[in-house]
């Protein structure tokens, strides 16, 4: 995981979430670029549910959220961007019945989602298509890509201060069509930031 700019040199402020579950996986990552806090996340999957792997999942999402929080308390520019590894709504996957048992689409897992958002946040790109099936990841089976039987997992959060500057937002889906390409399309935002 990596924060890259053009406007200026990141500057590393956290690496890890405070009491993560398990701090041995790279999953969060935070730093300062001219004036704006950039936290790019990769949450854990947690397939296969229930188990194991799910209740870490829950656990880092409480952690998560918890940051997430503290993170508006400062009233300052904040975007947290990555892959979320959560379905937010059934407008977000192409079969919502297909997904119903997987850990991307628990509704305590969806649940966990709408509390981060409660919080203040506003998903970039649910505010911008609210009726359009957006998506930002095609699994390689099934000819995911080519039927177009995708999800959005990956968001981009914007904090009150930051919301209020945006301009548009969307997925690079061409970029999922290419010759060895990730299973993920970038998503993006613009914003008009002073």
């Amino acid at each position: 995981m990596a924060i890259l700019s053009r406007i200026g040199e990141p500057v590393l402020t956290r690496r890890g979430l405070p009491k993560d579950p398990d701090p041995s996986q790279s999953r969060y990552i935070e730093a300062a670029v001219n004036g704006l806090l950039v936290g790019c996340l990769y949450a854990p999957n947690g397939n296969p549910a229930p188990g194991a792997k799910l209740d870490y999942k829950l656990a880092w999402l409480k952690q998560f959220t918890a940051h997430a929080r503290q993170l508006l308390s400062l009233d300052i520019p904040v975007i947290l961007a990555g892959d979320f590894n959560i379905i937010p709504t059934e407008r977000d996957v192409y079969n919502p019945d297909r997904w119903r048992d997987d850990a991307l689409f628990l509704p305590q897992v969806r649940k966990a989602y709408q509390t981060l958002l409660g919080q203040g946040w506003t998903d970039a790109i649910a505010t911008l298509h609210p009726d359009a099936a957006v998506y930002t990841f095609w699994d390689y089976l099934r000819h995911a890509w080519e039927r177009d039987a995708g999800l959005r997992l990956d968001h981009l959060l914007l904090s009150p201060r930051l919301a209020s500057t945006l301009q548009d937002a969307g997925v690079d889906r061409a970029v999922r069509g290419r010759p060895k390409a990730s299973d993920h399309a970038p998503a993006w935002a613009i914003l008009e930031v002073p």
